[in-house]
């Protein structure tokens, strides 16, 4: 039987449903769908919030002749066949390539040269941040759209959109636990009804303990994990941190996937308070490199306990996001002259670097912003 999220999956932008930021009116991808602009782009967020139904809307719009490969299963020779396939004149040809952060360096290099000359046009879909899993080349040549997770009112227009009969108690539920993820929330329903006649909160509740949603690193309960997995690290609670390790590790999770997370909460949430929490972190992540599966899971194990028992200071992290909300209000303000760089003669007649002195006690914020804390 066809999946739900199938069957109602949107034709077009008028009803689709979320990621306003990017096909609202006047946004970035509207904009490219409406003008038929043909470009590379990569599309980034987590799993169920629109990156193959917007794929598919842009790939209709510009008249393309599409295929979709999935980076876990596909090869170089999928790609090739796709590119030596005969099309109509002039009509471009569309590789949406799912999951790209699982296709390998050469992988990535083979694909390069088809979209360098145009004879791919690529959209990409990541769960993953592709500055680290994308290389520089072909990112390079594909700009980055980044997918946020759905709102409870947007999964909610979804769940109408089904047609499916739930009580607003079910319904209100099954929002929740949805998490941000639309695909989530329809196969929720999906395998509900596969067992049981009506959507009630107890029979979605039933539906989740089957067999039906067990961890799956493609989706699913992933988030739900490594969300937990994170938050337990950020309360000191080791014996959590290092049970959502397990089950990780136990699903076959990537361990380079589990590191990452851990290098950025050395940052985020421990940060000053022990700087050397990034040292570590970072050196877990080169045994996962290196090392690989099944021991760098002792590596894991090492870094997750250390870090769980870290003193916690976000201060550096929220300092960054004030100042970046600064900068995005004030725009380009000037430099104060005493700290700009004095490289030529008319710069320094012009006071660049005047009375400047190496420990200086001045605010050397701009103008505007003289006075301002952001620590």
């Amino acid at each position: 039987m066809e999946p739900l999220a199938n069957k109602i999956r949107p034709r077009n932008l008028d009803e689709y449903v979320g990621q306003a930021h990017l096909v609202g009116p006047n946004k970035p991808l509207r904009q490219a769908i409406e003008n038929r602009h043909l470009f590379s782009f990569v599309l980034w967020g987590p799993p169920g919030v629109g990156k193959t139904t917007l794929a598919r809307i842009y790939a209709k719009a510009v008249n393309a002749e599409y295929h979709e490969l999935s980076a876990v299963s596909a090869g170089k020779d999928d790609i090739r066949q796709i590119v030596e396939k005969p099309t109509m004149l002039g009509q471009p040809k569309i590789l949406f390539l799912d999951e790209i952060h699982r296709f390998n360096k050469a992988q990535q290099d083979f694909l390069l040269p088809y979209v360098e000359s145009g004879k791919l046009t690529l959209i990409g879909a990541t769960t993953e941040n592709p500055s680290f899993e994308i290389i520089p080349a072909l990112l390079s040549r594909c700009r980055v759209f980044v997918l946020n997770e759905l709102k409870e009112e947007e999964i909610d227009k979804i769940i109408s959109q089904s047609k499916v009969k739930i009580s607003k108690e079910a319904k209100t539920w099954l929002i929740s636990v949805a998490n941000g993820d639309a695909r989530q929330a329809l196969t929720i329903i999906d395998n509900c009804l596969s067992l049981y006649d009506k959507l009630t909160v107890e029979n979605l509740k039933n539906t989740l303990q089957s067999k039906f949603l067990r961890y799956d690193k493609k989706g699913e309960e992933h988030y739900n994990i490594i969300s937990a997995f994170i938050k337990s690290m950020r309360a000191g609670q080791a014996n959590a941190a290092i049970y959502y390790l397990a089950r990780m590790v136990e699903a076959g999770e990537d361990a380079k996937f589990i590191a990452r997370r851990m290098v950025v909460f050395a940052s985020e949430d421990i940060g000053l308070a022990q700087p050397t929490a990034l040292v570590v972190a970072n050196e877990v992540f080169h045994a996962c490199e290196t090392i690989g599966y099944p021991e760098c899971a002792i590596n894991l194990a090492h870094g997750v306990a250390y870090l769980a028992n870290c003193k916690k200071d976000r201060s550096a992290y929220n300092a960054l996001r004030a100042a970046q909300e600064d900068v995005r209000a004030t725009g380009n303000l000037p430099v104060p002259l005493k700290i700009r760089n004095a490289s030529t003669k008319l710069m320094k007649d012009l006071g660049y670097g005047e009375n400047y002195e190496k420990y200086d006690t001045d605010d050397y914020l701009p103008g505007e912003l003289k006075g301002k804390k952001y620590f």
